[in-house]
């Protein structure tokens, strides 16, 4: 998640399915519309059907779901990424904004890791739902079983400030900020701006871990198509975030984790 874009938000979400594949099966949810997303792009060779295979109103196999998943690689494992792959000049998809529809699909798939690459500004989307008294997406992507919300935001000091401000607002709406992991984007080499430290021990005590991915010119040049060529401090750093994730869920549901409730199926009504 995140409160901006420009947030390294698809470069996170891309670096943990790389992680978390060595140990278990993995996806990787693309919730944007298609042509507003890095997603597509990664797809466009392999002739996955992609979301648009999957009929909202039909019952799924895992077959089918794997089928339309298209596989990526990350050292000696695969992973997949579900994502909308048409042409730009495709109808655009309705896509589910309830994270329970996407959870359902994740379900079918059967993989034990999800990384779902959320689009809405958290902070703004917490305080809309107060307004008109909803719940909102970032409460019900929260409250998925064993959801470990991963804050996004650029190693800089507007980007602090946004995460400073969705932070207070998490805090205030009661949302589980303990088992949060923060992670500060580099922008550029070289360490952090003192601000950027500063932000990062002020954030310390009340949020799982604070974490920095630094800045990496491969992901610069090549965005998520450079998991060969990265630095060897960008995959410690991938691993790192990983291990504080995993660290997260552990602490509020045990080691090792319950197994994840299945959603129950949609009940469909057939008019006489």
């Amino acid at each position: 998640m995140a409160a901006t874009g420009g947030s390294g938000r698809s470069t996170v979400a891309r670096l943990l399915a790389a992680e978390f594949a060595t140990a278990g099966p993995t996806v990787v949810l693309d919730t944007a519309p298609r042509l507003s997303s890095p997603w597509p792009a990664l797809t466009v060779d392999q002739g996955a059907g992609g979301l648009a295979a999957l009929p909202p109103d039909q019952p799924l196999t895992r077959s089918q779901v794997h089928q339309a998943a298209a596989r990526q690689t990350a050292r000696n494992d695969d992973w997949h990424v579900l994502t909308d792959g048409r042409d730009w000049h495709a109808p655009p998809l309705n896509l589910p904004e309830q994270p329970a529809a996407w959870y359902q699909l994740a379900a079918v798939g059967g993989w034990s890791a999800v990384i779902a690459d959320t689009v809405h500004p958290l902070a703004h989307d917490i305080l809309e739902a107060r307004c008109v008294g909803r719940p909102g997406q970032t409460r019900a992507w929260c409250e998925l079983p064993y959801a470990v919300p991963v804050l996004c935001a650029a190693a800089t000091a507007s980007g602090v400030e946004a995460l400073q401000q969705a932070a207070m607002v998490l805090h205030a709406e009661g949302l589980p900020l303990q088992r949060a992991v923060a992670v500060l984007v580099g922008t550029t080499d070289g360490r952090p701006a003192p601000v950027v430290r500063a932000a990062a021990t002020m954030l310390a005590p009340r949020i799982a871990e604070v974490t920095h991915l630094p800045y990496d010119p491969h992901i610069r040049a090549h965005g998520l198509r450079s998991a060969t060529k990265l630095r060897a401090r960008t995959q410690q750093a991938a691993a790192h975030i990983a291990g504080a994730v995993l660290a997260a869920a552990h602490r509020a549901w045990g080691d090792p984790l319950p197994h994840a409730p299945q959603p129950a199926p949609i009940a469909v009504v057939h008019s006489p």
